[in-house]
């Protein structure tokens, strides 16, 4: 399976994900914000930094690459869309996924080992989690904080949107802990922790990560 993973100006995490997907078993395939081209690509992970010097807004330049022209489309048509911390920010800004991301409550950037509760495995980006499973990712962020109007943190608890919560503390101050969510299809998911960072032994807290990326392949080789 071919897993595309977005460069943007001031991406630092682009590598670290094509090798999550590496090891995975898939086939990551380098996409460059400037083109408007997914390469034939099966699924994307859109990943952390700073996409054009968080300007504006983490991730309001982004949203305007010519990539995600592309992207956009194909992720409301199905294609499974993986944002992580920054690439979080980005889908938000995109409208793919509901909410959005604002500066962490205590003002300052953070770096730390998070654990986060699995709330919904239905998701292509969680099928190989078990419900209410506890994973330890690690979590790096300045603007982690998510947001929502009431009516839509309803909506997403009511419809199982929320996919990941934080545990043993909120971290950024984050309405009702929500760590991660997905859009009404499952397909497209945004977090704020990073399991690119968590995908083998000695490197991170864990290997929980790895399984973000099992579960795509997994999702793409039963359709």
């Amino acid at each position: 399976m071919k897993i595309g993973v977005i460069t943007f100006p001031g991406s630092l995490d682009d590598h670290d994900a094509k090798r999550a997907v590496r090891l995975a078993g898939g086939d990551p395939v380098d996409l460059w914000h400037g083109d408007a081209d997914l390469k034939g690509v099966d699924a994307v992970v859109v990943p952390g930094g700073f996409s054009y010097g968080d300007y504006l807004r983490c991730g309001a330049i982004a949203r305007f690459a010519p990539v995600m022209d592309e992207l956009i489309p194909a992720a409301q048509g199905g294609m499974p869309v993986l944002g992580v911390c920054n690439g979080f920010q980005i889908l938000c800004e995109s409208h793919l996924l509901p909410g959005a991301l604002i500066r962490n409550d205590h003002q300052k950037f953070l770096c730390k080992d998070q654990v986060l509760r699995v709330e919904n495995t239905s998701t292509a980006w969680t099928n190989a989690f078990t419900a209410d499973q506890e994973i330890t990712i690690a979590l790096k962020n300045g603007e982690g904080c998510f947001v929502a109007d009431d009516a839509t943190l309803d909506r997403l608890e009511g419809e199982g949107q929320v996919v990941f919560r934080y545990l043993q503390g909120n971290p950024n101050g984050s309405y009702r802990d929500i760590a991660g969510v997905t859009n009404e299809r499952g397909n497209v998911v945004g977090l704020m922790p990073h399991p690119e960072h968590c995908v083998e032994e000695g490197f991170g807290p864990s290997t929980d990560g790895l399984a973000f990326f099992t579960s795509a392949i997994t999702a793409l080789a039963s359709v």
